[in-house]
């Protein structure tokens, strides 16, 4: 039957991107459809407890406590669009209960309030209440009473499946938000197998496409929820259903915690593996710490956010030469500095870039970390000329309008290469402004934005200016490879760049801060090793996100065409 293929495909859906809440809905539908437990032909039938129902339903008419139901004829029924078990039957809310019932109590007694907040979306939560006096609740809000089932009747309240069971009410009385509506089952119907149906998928979508009102405000009618088909077993498999849905939501409460857990346990078992692999102080403990990555690889990279991880791992190895071997051959960074420093002359004498302060020379103590043999540690703006832009005043028109030359925000750094803007300026701007077009190969960085703009760094395709938020780097030595490498240590090191920032929950850059960043210099035949290793690890863990994402993909489809599968299935 349903409930063994379910229970037989229990860690595939338990595992694939939101299997447990697709768990918890296929064990409400099955409820709902007779495939959660057997029937017994022993049970008395739905039939003869819907006469007994509509016998307290006249027996209540005669009281003035209800009005009697006119009769249901099969057409009422047709939307419930599957076959029943022997011994169920088509009803509604409206005939087997009471809606929206009214309580006679004193003033004086002391009822149970419960707002919205306090009514859970899971069906093994119970709602909180507050005590009240009855004089300060029975007006102006929705009545209830001990066993009465409420639901959510407004977004996203209602789509969030937010209904319970009022039990343990002071007094057995109780008040709440208006956003609610009540039933009270009447004699031979469980409340909680109640619950169940107006937590199950097909009532919970259904409902959702049938509100009205304006977004944000839309509600479930009155109609919808007391006429949609209900199907109603004999009392017995009721009680049978309810149990074994308690605990298969037990069961799927324990796999979410184990997930959870794992998720914990597997978060920490990179940390300590990842963390001490950046630790890493030489090429040796690298490759003790790697072997205890290997074994563990499939582990963990089972999950994207290591493979992020491992990426950032890779850029920090890289930066700080364990990535790829030195070479005693290779010509120390002092040399390449000290042609960037005739270059740079050059540039000046010929006024195509200003003269910076004179620059100091990094002292012993001012160095981050040691580094290999032909290393330097210098701020950047030995390397390159740095400036930034501004943004022409909104006022002039013609200084953007039918402009064509680029202009850079810092919202457009969060892609590595900036090969077209969003907006432009004219050359009048350029004149009358403290605007400069920076040729291609400048790297971009944000040095304010919203959220983790700040510190992100891109690389011009095109020659363009830009705003006062950004800073550009136009680097003296114009290999492809040095730029390359000093856009990674950016890459690396962002964070630690806004940690410069002074002052406010979200620091700002400046020129300043990012004149004086430190970047570790290696040989430039280094640099060149460097950036293709990085290039190879990067694609590695494309290729992994990628199959990641596949396999996800699989499992997910997978688990979504036997939700479906088992869901229609007959039984």
């Amino acid at each position: 039957m349903s409930e063994s293929l379910l229970l037989k495909n229990f860690d595939l859906l338990a595992t694939a991107p939101g299997g447990v809440a697709r768990l918890r809905e296929l064990i409400l539908t099955f409820a709902t459809q007779g495939k959660l437990v057997p029937q017994n032909s022993n049970d008395e039938p739905a039939g003869v407890l819907l006469k007994r129902i509509e016998l307290i339903k006249g027996q209540l008419s005669r009281n003035k406590k209800s009005t009697l139901d006119s009769a249901l004829t099969e057409a009422d029924f047709l939307e419930g669009a599957y076959v029943l078990p022997a011994g169920w039957e088509w009803s509604n809310l409206r005939t087997i209960g009471v809606i929206n019932p009214r309580n006679d109590a004193n003033d004086e007694v002391v009822a149970s309030f419960v707002q919205m907040s306090s009514i859970p979306a899971s069906f093994l939560a119970a709602h909180v209440d507050e005590p009240r006096p009855w004089r300060d609740i029975k007006t102006g809000f929705t009545q209830f009473a001990e066993g009465d089932v409420g639901v959510a009747k407004i977004t996203p309240c209602f789509e969030n499946g937010k209904s319970t069971v009022f039990k343990n009410l002071r007094n057995g009385i109780g008040a709440g938000t208006t956003e609610l509506h009540i039933v009270r089952p009447l004699e031979g119907i469980s409340p909680q197998y109640v619950l169940l149906f107006l937590k199950s998928p097909k009532f919970l979508i259904e409902g959702e496409s049938k509100m009205t009102g304006s977004a944000g405000q839309k509600r479930l009618s009155r109609a919808y929820f007391e006429n949609k088909p209900f199907p109603l077993p004999p009392l017995a498999e009721q009680i049978r259903i309810v149990t074994r849905v308690e605990e298969l939501m037990k069961l799927c409460d324990a796999l979410e915690l184990n997930g959870r857990l794992a998720d914990e346990q597997h978060a920490r078992l990179t940390s300590t593996l990842f963390d001490a692999l950046a630790a890493s102080e030489s090429a040796h403990a690298l490759a003790e710490n790697w072997e205890r990555v290997a074994e563990n690889f499939d582990l963990l990279l089972d999950r994207p956010e290591a493979v992020d991880a491992l990426e950032q791992i890779i850029l920090q190895l890289a930066v700080r030469g364990l990535l790829v071997p030195q070479d005693p051959q290779d010509e120390p960074a002092s040399e390449l500095l000290k042609k960037i420093r005739l270059e740079r002359g050059c540039l000046v004498a010929a006024g195509k870039i200003k003269q910076d302060k004179s620059l100091v020379a990094v002292a012993q103590g001012e160095k981050p970390i040691d580094l290999p043999s032909g290393w330097e540690w210098v701020p950047i703006e030995a390397l390159a000329h740095v400036g930034t832009g501004t943004t022409p005043s909104r006022d002039n028109t013609a200084f953007f309008e039918g402009g064509s030359i680029p202009w850079v925000t810092s919202g457009e750094t969060g892609k590595p290469f900036i090969v077209e803007t969003a907006q432009h300026v004219t050359e009048m701007a350029l004149v009358q402004t403290s605007l400069s077009v920076y040729p291609v190969g400048t790297l971009i960085v944000a040095m304010y934005g919203q959220g983790k703009t700040r510190g992100q760094v891109s690389e011009l395709c095109i020659n363009a200016a830009t705003n006062q938020a950004c800073a550009a780097i136009v680097l003296v030595e114009p290999s492809p490879e040095h730029r390359s490498f000093i856009k990674l240590v950016f890459e690396k090191s962002y964070d630690e760049i806004r940690e410069l920032s002074a002052g406010g929950a979200q620091p700002n850059l400046n020129v300043g801060k990012v004149k004086a960043t430190m970047i570790p210099l290696p040989p430039l035949i280094e640099q060149c090793r460097i950036v293709t290793r990085v290039k190879q690890l990067r694609r590695l863990c494309t290729d992994l996100r990628l199959r990641l994402t596949a396999a996800r993909k699989q499992q997910s489809r997978i688990a979504t065409t036997l939700v479906e599968q088992q869901s229609t299935a007959t039984i």
